[in-house]
């Protein structure tokens, strides 16, 4: 049986970022061997996961990183298990890497292939590597449960608990204007159901629309009169049905979402709203 030196655990601790009594176990079973007692600690982490695979992960961390000229956004969700684990130094830095690297890097289209890539802030490792870490150190599930990525120009809000993300993606010339942001904390307090009338379903449209247009022509006025009036009308209706642009907007409600986009040179395209385990 090798010796177990103070060195080699301490060697394996800054390898892994793992708990030194772990280490030393690790060293013991792969007698000495650091290459042998890394591959240890793997098969551990992947017990941990086998060990607490049915418990849920209702805590967490919503994260959005966004581009200094506002040319893209990034926001992901790594969700846990208890309230504690989410204000982790360990966790919150290995959400932090997950949004950079979504947002610097080539791009992912799920979870896994975001965790396949390097991580930023520790050379040599990729992110899957660091949840590892992060994974056998805490012994809690973690899941990085949803990734999206976004052309500006685009607003990201973040709530203070961080259980609430928003993106919202509007088309203009105005990267870095402030009311991209505004929008976002729109969409977050005011939950609409969808960006543009047309997103709503065409037959409940229609049918409100010829509801309306058979009240104006009681009035007996023209035709193109009544076509403005139920123009006019659906406005109100799509407000009511949650539509982000016909809202009127939270910061000024002496406006709509759309005419505080267009005073900034932009149009509204779509947003993402999520709520943390939802």
């Amino acid at each position: 049986m090798a010796e177990i030196t103070a060195a080699a655990v301490k060697a394996l601790r800054e390898l892994t970022n793992l708990p030194l009594m772990d280490c030393k176990q690790a060293l013991t079973e792969a007698d000495g061997d650091q290459s042998k007692a890394v591959e240890v600690l793997k098969t551990k982490f992947k017990k941990v996961m086998l060990k607490r695979a049915d418990n849920a992960t209702s805590e967490g961390k919503i994260l959005i990183e966004s581009k200094p000229d506002g040319s893209e956004a990034a926001m992901i969700e790594l969700q846990c298990e208890s309230a504690p684990v989410a204000g982790a130094e360990s966790f919150l830095a290995l959400a932090r890497q997950c949004a950079q690297q979504l947002l610097n890097g080539p791009g992912a289209d799920s979870p896994e292939a975001l965790l396949a890539q390097s991580a930023p802030e520790v050379p040599g490792k990729t992110l899957n590597q660091v949840y590892e870490d992060v994974v056998n150190s805490i012994r809690e599930k973690i899941v990085l449960a949803r990734v999206a990525r976004v052309k500006g120009p685009v607003g990201g809000y973040v709530h203070h608990d961080g259980k609430q993300g928003v993106l919202f993606q509007a088309e203009g010339a105005n990267l870095t204007a402030p009311v991209l942001r505004d929008v976002a904390m729109h969409i977050a307090a005011l939950k609409p159901a969808c960006t543009l009338p047309e997103q709503l379903p065409a037959d409940a449209v229609n049918a409100e629309r010829d509801r309306l247009r058979a009240e104006a022509k009681k009035t007996g006025k023209p035709d193109n009169i009544v076509e403005k009036i139920v123009d006019g009308q659906l406005g109100v209706f799509y407000s009511e049905q949650g539509v982000l642009v016909a809202q009127p907007f939270a910061k000024d409600d002496s406006k709509k979402v759309s005419q505080a986009l267009a005073e900034a040179g932009l149009k509204a395209v779509n947003f993402t709203r999520w709520v943390l385990g939802r």
